[in-house]
């Protein structure tokens, strides 16, 4: 999951290495492109921005342990009230233009159970959903519900890359 806060294939810039991922865009929104022999060229050019670069590719790994880490340890629920939080982080907005489908897609899980546990989550006044959105409606006892890989992520995000989300209720 990447927001505004990070970089998209930039380790392409570092070793010329082909991508060997492919980014599935599910909220709309604006971003940058560049072409990665631009972004080579600049690199090779500065160590401020190779530096960048590599710091970023460490946030991936990071992030890509943390979750698979989360995705064996942890309950349905810590983890999609994870997944709730980082999407509204990323996205700077209560409201997630997320169906059940995509969520469960996500977890691993069938939708059925993200259903069940969404049904929880709104009748505890965490959140609200309807076809398509969830809302949340409060972060405070959302993230006292999340398991503690959220804190994880964003500690390695302030570590790595100087981001952290803005602490609002």
């Amino acid at each position: 999951m990447f927001g505004s806060n990070s970089v998209v294939g930039g380790g392409s810039a570092l070793d010329g290495r082909l991508a060997i991922n492919q980014g599935i865009v599910q909220v709309a929104g604006s971003s940058l492109t560049i072409d990665s022999g631009v972004l080579r060229k600049l690199a090779t050019e500065s160590n401020t921005l190779r530096t960048a670069l590599m710091r970023h590719e460490l946030m991936n790994l990071a992030l890509t342990q943390q979750v698979a880490a989360c995705n064996a340890r942890h309950e349905l629920d810590e983890k999609l009230c994870r997944w709730l939080l980082q999407t509204r982080d990323l996205l700077g907005s209560n409201t997630l233009p997320l169906t059940q489908e995509f969520l469960a897609q996500m977890l691993g899980v069938h939708r059925t159970s993200v259903t069940l546990i969404a049904r929880k989550l709104q009748e505890s006044g965490l959140i609200k959903y309807r076809r398509g959105h969830i809302d949340v409606l409060d972060a405070i006892h959302l993230r006292d519900a999340a398991c503690e890989c959220y804190s994880t992520i964003n500690d390695h995000f302030e570590r790595l890359i100087g981001w952290r989300p803005p602490r609002t209720a």
